[in-house]
């Protein structure tokens, strides 16, 4: 039932729309906005004003940063743009429910080293010396790799407090228009979680271990360094890459269209007039090839801190 909660919260994420526009000047916002802990980056053309939040999941209630300067900066903007809600039917539910040993399991006859290398079996093999029974020896390599990053490498999937929180929280409180970059149907969510073979998954599980062998002081060292907006070095950090090769971000049919639709979004706030605050996955932003090269490599001037370790280096 854990791992089927899991799976459900993953792929049926909402975010509810709210309605009425709050303006304010783009001076006001930018200026507030670049107090926040947490990297922000400005584009504008025009009269319009972009501001992006680079958030990072997992981060810890109990964790102390200081989202007072988001929150102003949010309560400013003139619309906020949010990532992709998955929609599901009551029949989509079922049947992932109707399938789960299909999703939490590997096919039958099989294990873990029928997918992994050696090198990463022995070294996974390591990591899961202490654990009790060896079932995780035919968990589906999706479960295993979220088990391993919330159990060995220190992910948090319970009470967390991240940036997209704060902001969704500051949205409904003012009545800020706020919509989804995009959608994902429940249909397509559960096709591809059944039909994907296991092979697909191997890459991160292999991200997955070498996060685990670092444990939860690289979880923390990651928020540490999101919080400095030190970008190059959340990105290297072994925790972020996993999470950039798992479920969904590394699924070859979900994350094309997940990075298409940021894509897309982005494009749009940037004819709109007055200030669009978008709260995107750091990962989304940051990645080579991302949104914030994409926006370079067509000439804007982007406002922030650096977000490529060659950069971030020379200065």
């Amino acid at each position: 039932m854990k791992r089927l909660v899991i799976v459900v919260a993953l792929a049926l994420l909402a975010a509810p729309a709210l309605a009425q526009e709050q303006v304010s000047t783009v001076d006001e916002v930018v200026v507030t906005a670049r107090r926040a802990e947490a990297p922000i980056w400005q584009v504008t053309r025009g009269d319009s004003t972009l501001i992006l939040v680079g958030a990072i999941g997992g981060v810890p209630r109990d964790v102390e940063w200081r989202p007072e300067a988001l929150e102003a900066a949010a309560r400013r903007a003139q619309r906020i743009l949010f990532p992709q809600e998955g929609r599901a039917s009551v029949g989509d539910v079922l049947r992932l429910i109707w399938r789960i040993r299909t999703i939490a399991s590997l096919p039958k006859g099989t294990t873990t080293a029928d997918y992994l290398s050696p090198d990463v079996q022995t070294r996974l093999e390591a990591v899961m010396a202490n654990q009790r029974g060896d079932s995780w020896r035919t968990d589906s390599l999706v479960i295993l790799s979220m088990d391993l990053m919330s159990d060995r490498a220190g992910y948090e999937r319970g009470r967390t407090r991240n940036a997209t929180d704060v902001v969704r929280k500051v949205a409904r409180e003012a009545r800020i228009p706020v919509r989804p970059v995009g959608t994902v149907r429940g249909d397509e969510i559960v096709d591809n979680l059944i039909t994907a073979p296991p092979a697909t998954y191997a890459p991160c599980v292999e991200a997955a271990v070498a996060a685990a062998e670092v444990g939860p002081a690289g979880a923390a060292a990651r928020i540490a360094d999101w919080r400095a907006r030190r970008v190059p070095q959340v990105m290297e950090q072994p925790l972020e890459r996993a999470l950039g090769l798992c479920w969904p971000w590394g699924d070859p049919e979900i994350a094309p269209q997940l990075r298409r639709q940021w894509a897309e979004a982005v494009q749009t706030a940037l004819g709109e007039p007055g200030v669009t605050m978008a709260v995107a996955q750091l990962r989304v932003l940051a990645e080579p090839g991302g949104v914030l090269d994409a926006l370079q490599a067509q000439g804007y001037e982007i406002e922030g801190p650096d977000w490529k370790a060659a950069e971030a280096a020379a200065r």
